[in-house]
């Protein structure tokens, strides 16, 4: 969360408050029913808060649900020599681990905050999938800085400006490589920075069930209306 803050329950009985800076990480596995409620501290600005979902492989599936809320006081964070920041939520950054961990799919989540005029490496092994979200300010994240040397898309059909420089709230999806490399100029930059190994399944998804076939998913339906679909449930 970024600002505001929601609160949380579900069927396994955790329940608790996100504030701004903290972060929740569930396992949905064989099935979990949740809400989150969002309540806004200043009624004329937006809320912000993001949410990250990273698909199980068919043997974990149906895994026991589950659940953690991490404080923001719990959540690491390294600052390097040249003034960057990084917060490390999940995976490590030069030996500081976050506190998300045993995750199947062993992801890493990075919150990087980088000074202006201030280059930015970090190792991602090969093969593995790795992209960037800006939340604030703007960067290079090609170090040729040549917008025509990948593909971008544009926020509408009059957008005719292709800038390597990119601001708030852009997507930045990498190739596969060694490691990434983000360049600030004037403005410092603030991003997400996720990568994790691709499970390589197909995927069959349809509102807020994910299998990988169209059968799992009508099975997994029928027991929703059923109800059957949970079945782990915690203590009241």
């Amino acid at each position: 969360m970024l600002h505001g803050q929601v609160d949380h329950g579900d069927s396994m009985g955790n329940s608790g408050t996100i504030h701004p800076g903290d972060v929740q990480w569930m396992t949905a596995g064989s099935g979990i029913i949740h809400q989150e409620m969002p309540k806004s501290n200043e009624p004329d600005k937006h809320m912000w808060g993001f949410q990250l979902w990273a698909n199980l492989p068919r043997s974990h599936k149906m895994m026991e649900p589950r659940y953690r809320g991490i404080l923001r006081t719990e959540i690491p964070e390294v600052t390097l020599d040249s003034g960057t920041r990084v917060k490390v939520v999940s995976g490590s950054f030069q030996g500081t681990r976050g506190p998300v961990a045993d995750i199947i799919t062993d992801p890493e989540y990075l919150d990087v905050m980088i000074p202006p005029k201030t280059e930015f490496k970090h190792v991602i092994p090969r093969g593995h999938t790795a992209f960037a979200y800006t939340i604030d300010g703007e960067a290079y994240f090609d170090d040729t800085r040549d917008a025509h040397s990948f593909a971008m898309r544009g926020r509408g059909w009059w957008n005719t400006e292709r800038e390597c420089k990119l601001g708030q709230e852009s997507l930045v999806i990498f190739g596969d490589g060694d490691f990434v490399s983000i360049m600030t100029d004037i403005e410092p930059s603030r991003f997400l920075l996720i990568a994790g190994k691709p499970i390589k399944e197909p995927v069959a998804w349809y509102g807020p069930i994910v299998m990988n076939t169209q059968e799992e998913l009508r099975i997994a339906f029928e027991e929703y209306r059923n109800g059957t679909f949970i079945k782990h449930k915690g203590a009241r």
